[in-house]
């Protein structure tokens, strides 16, 4: 098998809401997958809208919130650069890829989901029969694609990502632009999620999404499954 090209979205968002607090990724959301692409041996390019530092979301480096991959990526150097030189997401070309994921944290409510870079970007993947993937708030990229008859992409299809009821337990609800469980709802979603906090990863054709942190490890199993097809 010649070696999988994975392209990595993380947010360029820090700023959570009007709360004088900052956001970003999710570190578990993004180290999880990052090694388990690369212990694969598939080749991980990271882009942001802006390019460069991608912003860490404080909450994510809490003690509660470690596990191997996270102790794994503190201790990387070469994925701390990563991190911190970013390539630009408008450079990126669906060519030049097997397959795309999207790790959350809040930020990406508030720059992926109506970013039009993102957004023809993840419709090239589609086009071109690509595996598209996601985890926690990082759908909320996938509630603006269309198909080719214009109609929104996850409209009868099978969807997870961060509940309501997660969302209110950690008392942002009131915070964040949209909550992501309705507004896939809204858009004709079939949208499923299991008992809060709990890892949970669904697949619908290629599309791949995962309901919260815990889950980022089953999303990336699932995406790699599918590029051994």
């Amino acid at each position: 098998m010649s070696t999988k090209k994975i392209l990595v979205v993380l947010t360029s968002h820090s700023d959570l809401g009007d709360t004088g607090h900052k956001t970003g990724f999710w570190v578990e959301e993004f180290a999880a997958p990052y090694y388990a692409f690369l212990d694969a041996g598939a080749e991980v390019t990271v882009a942001t809208p802006k390019g460069g530092q991608a912003p860490i979301d404080p909450n994510s480096t809490a003690p509660d919130a470690q596990t191997k991959a996270t102790e794994r990526f503190y201790k990387d150097q070469a994925a701390q650069d990563v991190i911190a030189n970013t390539v630009k997401l408008s450079d990126m070309k669906q060519e030049d890829f097997d397959a795309i994921f999207y790790p959350g944290g809040h930020g990406p409510l508030w720059d992926l989901t109506e970013n039009e870079e993102s957004i023809a970007l993840i419709e090239s993947f589609i086009a071109a029969n690509k595996p598209i993937s996601s985890v926690c708030h990082a759908p909320s990229a996938f509630l603006n694609i269309k198909d080719a008859d214009g109609e929104y992409f996850i409209k009868g299809k099978t969807v997870t990502g961060f509940t309501n009821s997660e969302e209110a337990a950690v008392q942002l609800t009131e915070v964040v632009p949209f909550l992501l469980e309705d507004e896939m709802k809204k858009r004709g979603a079939d949208y499923k999620n299991t008992a809060d906090w709990t890892p949970f990863a669904v697949q619908d054709g290629l599309m791949i999404t995962g309901q919260n942190p815990a889950s980022s490890e089953l999303v990336a199993e699932k995406l790699l499954a599918q590029l051994a097809k």
